[in-house]
């Protein structure tokens, strides 16, 4: 049975019609919540994948390189008559190719014809599946842990706390260059920018990546060739074997074997691998080994010496060494550009690591559930009804307080006031703020008791009459007396109360 090309072509043009109308009605959509935004973002991605395959096969057909599109318009029976360009259809295999479109349509149903009244709100409904952990907390952190233990366990790496490593792990600059030439510290940049593209396309999927890294690349060869790049200005292996000597272990500093067998096995097998040579063997056979570059270019050396398959040349060995260092600040370069786009991201995973370090394993776990509610609810409507299952207060934005400052701020905990007509007050900080706002304020005049100092952390009308009533009762015991509090002095000095002195006065001694 002949293909059916012809209409293979036709509903591909419709199908990618449908998926423009379909990417432009859904980005005309305000989303209500970041991960509503980012399920529209995958929709639309997938949905521009789609446009681009299916642009690719329709390319192919019309390149024609097989003939098969222009054998089946000849299959239709198109005639011309003369040469006045008049043509003629033959019907007698109509019935036979209408036959062949439904069959075709019956083993692909998905290529029926789209009603043209299908706005497409199934699609638009549709929440992309997104793979994040639960650290990345979908899309809002980081979670670079398994960097984070290969980079302590390494050799060019040094034992540092985890929130230090964020910052850490951009600057790439300061390591020394004789650890970037292992394999172990490409393996980790690998794995690195691995996870950096990563994150950053399920992040933000309607990047284009390509064309960004396409102008770095660019901009890498310019700075690359002006040895600019940070961390390797000076990037040459020139001059033979002492280059890539230096490049590793300058043997400048060491005269004999036994000041090599210093350096231990691991760092001689280094050596020893930079210039090609073979890395077997006891600690002493690498150290004269590795000596006898000293003195004895490369390509002068017994090819005994060499690995197995490696090059003789020293010229050759350098080249290799430069390529394989390139290759090594590309990836640093496209690594520095990722942390530059995810910055923020970056810093919110620091703060978020910060702070999870002065909570308890409980206010962790009640504060991630929260953060799933929320993610759940939220909400850019302000009529919209908050869901909020704990009850907690709301902040200064609208949404309720994280539950760390809830529990920080103990505003669980109730106290009431009778004097306040038996009113609520969450939080200690609240409960004593009260007692200068006005509600207690009325209540106290209510009682023709003045609102003093004396009466703070009073709450029942009971407890404040009585407290009244001895504080009145000590006001008259202690009331002032002139004649037996007043003072007075005479001329030597000598102070006496006012009785004693006027007593005294009267009688002349003073």
């Amino acid at each position: 049975m002949a293909s059916t090309l012809l209409e293979l072509t036709r509903s591909s043009h419709e199908e990618v019609e449908r998926l423009e109308r379909l990417v432009v009605k859904d980005l005309q959509r305000e989303p209500t919540s970041n991960r509503e935004r980012l399920f529209q973002s995958h929709r639309v991605r997938n949905m521009i994948d789609r446009v681009i395959e299916t642009t690719n096969k329709l390319v192919e057909i019309y390149e024609d390189k097989d003939r098969a599109r222009k054998d089946e318009i000849a299959a239709l029976g198109v005639k011309t008559a003369g040469s006045g360009g008049t043509s003629t259809l033959n019907y007698s295999g109509f019935y036979d190719r209408l036959k062949e479109i439904r069959e075709y349509h019956r083993r692909n149903p998905s290529a029926r014809i789209v009603d043209v009244n299908d706005d497409g709100e199934e699609i638009l409904k549709e929440e992309p599946r997104i793979e994040f952990s639960g650290e990345e907390s979908f899309g809002r952190y980081l979670d670079m842990h398994e960097l984070y233990n290969e980079y302590v366990n390494s050799k060019f790496g040094e034992p540092i706390e985890y929130s230090a490593f964020l910052d850490a792990f951009s600057q790439t600059h300061k390591i020394p260059r004789h650890l970037k030439q292992m394999r172990q510290y490409r393996d980790y940049l690998e794995h690195l920018l691995e996870y950096l593209v990563s994150f950053f396309i399920r992040t933000q999927p309607l990047q284009d990546l390509d064309r960004i890294f396409s102008k770095l690349e660019t901009e890498f060869e310019e700075l690359w060739a002006a040895k600019k790049v940070r961390g390797w200005e000076n990037n040459d292996m020139e001059n033979g074997h002492t280059s890539v000597q230096e490049s590793v272990i300058d043997l400048d500093y060491y005269s004999s074997v036994e000041e090599l067998i210093e350096l231990g096995p691991q760092r001689l097998k280094e050596g020893l691998a930079a210039l090609g040579l073979k890395t077997g063997g006891t600690v002493q056979q690498r150290a004269e080994r590795l000596l006898l570059t000293k003195d004895t270019p490369l390509e002068q050396l017994d090819k005994k010496h060499f690995a197995k398959g490696s090059r003789s040349s020293s010229n050759n060995n350098a080249e290799q060494l430069n390529d394989s260092a390139k290759e090594v600040a590309l990836m640093e370069f496209k690594i520095q550009k990722m942390c530059e786009l995810l910055e923020e991201t970056i810093v919110q995973t620091k703060e978020n690591v910060e702070k999870k370090q002065a909570l308890t394993y409980e206010e962790m776990e009640a504060e991630r559930e929260e953060e799933e509610i929320q993610a759940d609810t939220e909400s850019d409507d302000e009529e919209q009804q908050m869901y909020n299952p704990l009850k907690l207060p709301m902040g200064w934005d609208g949404k309720p307080i994280p539950y760390w400052l809830y529990k920080l701020h103990g505003l669980g905990q109730e106290f009431k006031c009778e004097i306040c007509g038996n009113h609520s007050y969450w939080g200690r900080r609240a409960f004593e703020r009260h007692f200068k706002e006005w509600r207690h304020q009325h209540g106290m005049r209510c009682l023709n008791i003045p609102n003093t100092k004396n009466f703070n952390e009073i709450t029942s009308i009971q407890e404040a009459k009585v407290l009244w009533e001895r504080i009145q009762e000590r006001q008259g015991v202690i009331k002032w007396r002139p004649d037996l509090e007043e003072e007075y002095e005479d001329r030597e000095g000598n102070i006496y109360n006012k009785k004693t002195y006027t007593d005294l006065q009267r009688q002349g001694l003073i």
